[in-house]
């Protein structure tokens, strides 16, 4: 009876522990897992293949919610959303549509938004623009927009790449469009306008002056085209804002009727550059970041009733690609840096800007022999230690801390090369890695 109760115990206390993870960014959105009694370090002979399954392209991590994964990517002619068991990897259901995307980069021409669960439903946004609404038991599409025709979007860089939020009964997507459509709110049950927000006149006498020496930057045309960014939901001193890291800079809006709070010009000087890393939210104080040009990051000091702000700081001590930093203990952590010889991964103080520690990450994926660094990469926060990511498939393991560096392990994920720019996904115990060929599941448990 004893031996039962125990085993009971731990069986409660285990699944305690465990987390769905149904969204860009995990539960909360900001790249923490609430997860507990996992690895304490990888060893060097790596870490348990649950499994590792061939996968279409696209940049879109997967999303995991009730035992099942969910899986967006191209084959062939089609974005195909595929519903896989969780744990086994196998197949459930899928579904799809045309699609004739190329990217004029000549990067893969895969969906690069995460989907998102909720409820009985899963949301997607494709490369070319549709955002479609799923029945997540049978993988039936129950309604779809074509936001590029509808919204008169300009052809984005690299495709559509800002991955929707739903906030308090609100689809809210960064469409891009024009003339004031900017950001869209949907109806999830019925895919339906609610609102449309933020244009350019959203932007008329906003400062657009740069770093102290340079020019003031002239308009153009860089209203147009999307970010790459996705919004993100938080409450100031009580109030709920949208936070928009669009093309043009910062919009904090009110989510029930898309009304612009305020706005805030932040961007690199030239017009091939783009926003990408999600905004940091603590407390009143939200974070942007950029890796083009020496943009650097800014901290802003949101005001009451979120109309206006101060700026706490600018610098280049945290210069975020398509990675966002993860919150810890007053301290960011993530990967510095444009391009894979200039990546570093960093601690930098929240509240200063001040680099504590750094750490060279610089790598090529045009070489032939690699030292077994991270290039670029993406982190998440679980059981007090940060995972990452690194583009060309090195997974690793931290203990978050301001005065050193302290590494628990790094290992090669044999089948993931470059380039691994979906960030890592946590789910009851099983880390899940992609690249653009590949996507593995690792055991990491205790």
């Amino acid at each position: 009876m004893l031996f039962r109760a125990a085993c009971a115990a731990l069986l409660v206390a285990g699944s305690a522990a465990a987390s769905d993870w149904p969204r860009f960014l995990g539960p909360t959105g900001d790249g923490i897992s609430p997860e507990t009694n996992l690895v304490s370090r990888i060893p060097e002979t790596g870490l348990p293949i649950v499994f590792d399954r061939p996968v279409g392209t696209g940049y879109a991590a997967p999303s995991v919610a009730g035992g099942r994964l969910i899986l967006f990517h191209r084959l062939g002619d089609q974005e195909v959303l595929e519903c896989w068991d969780a744990v086994s990897a196998s197949p459930l259901w899928k579904s799809g549509y045309p699609t004739a995307y190329q990217d004029p980069y000549g990067y893969n021409n895969g969906p690069r938004c995460a989907p998102l669960i909720s409820g009985d439903r899963v949301y997607t946004f494709g490369a070319e623009g549709k955002l479609s609404a799923y029945d997540l038991a049978s993988g039936a599409r129950v309604w779809q927009r074509d936001t590029a025709k509808e919204f008169q979007v300009p052809e984005a860089f690299f495709g559509v790449g800002s991955t929707p939020l739903l906030e308090d009964g609100r689809l809210i997507v960064m469409v891009g469009g024009q003339p004031d459509s900017g950001v869209v709110a949907f109806n999830p049950a019925t895919g339906a306008t609610l609102w449309q927000s933020v244009g350019k006149r959203n932007w008329e006498g906003v400062p657009m002056t740069g770093w102290p020496g340079e020019a003031p930057v002239r308009w153009g045309e860089w209203w147009k085209q999307a970010s790459y960014s996705s919004p993100v939901a938080a409450s100031i001193q009580g109030k709920r804002v949208v936070f928009c890291l669009m093309r043009q800079g910062l919009v904090a809006l009110d989510p029930a009727d898309g009304t612009v709070r305020f706005s805030r010009w932040f961007r690199a000087r030239v017009e091939e550059s783009v926003n990408a890393a999600n905004p940091v939210v603590v407390g009143e104080d939200v974070l942007i970041s950029s890796a083009y040009y020496r943009t650097g990051s800014v901290n802003l000091r949101v005001s009451p009733g979120a109309t206006n702000y101060t700026e706490n700081w600018r610098g280049l001590g945290l210069e975020m690609h398509w990675g966002t930093p993860v919150w810890v203990d007053g301290n960011l952590y993530g990967f510095s840096g444009r391009n894979e010889p200039d990546a570093s991964f960093r601690c930098v103080d929240f509240k200063t800007g001040e680099i504590r520690w750094q750490r060279d990450e610089r790598w090529s994926p045009h070489s032939a022999a690699q030292p077994p660094v991270f290039g670029r990469g993406s982190c998440i926060l679980a059981d007090g230690k940060l995972i990452a990511l690194g583009e060309g498939g090195l997974v690793g393991l931290y203990r978050p801390v301001p005065a050193a560096c302290q590494e628990l392990g790094r290992w090669q994920v044999p089948t993931l090369t470059h380039p691994c720019w979906a960030g890592p996904v946590l789910s009851n115990g099983r880390l899940y890695l992609r690249s653009e060929k590949h996507l593995v599941c690792l055991d990491v448990r205790r």
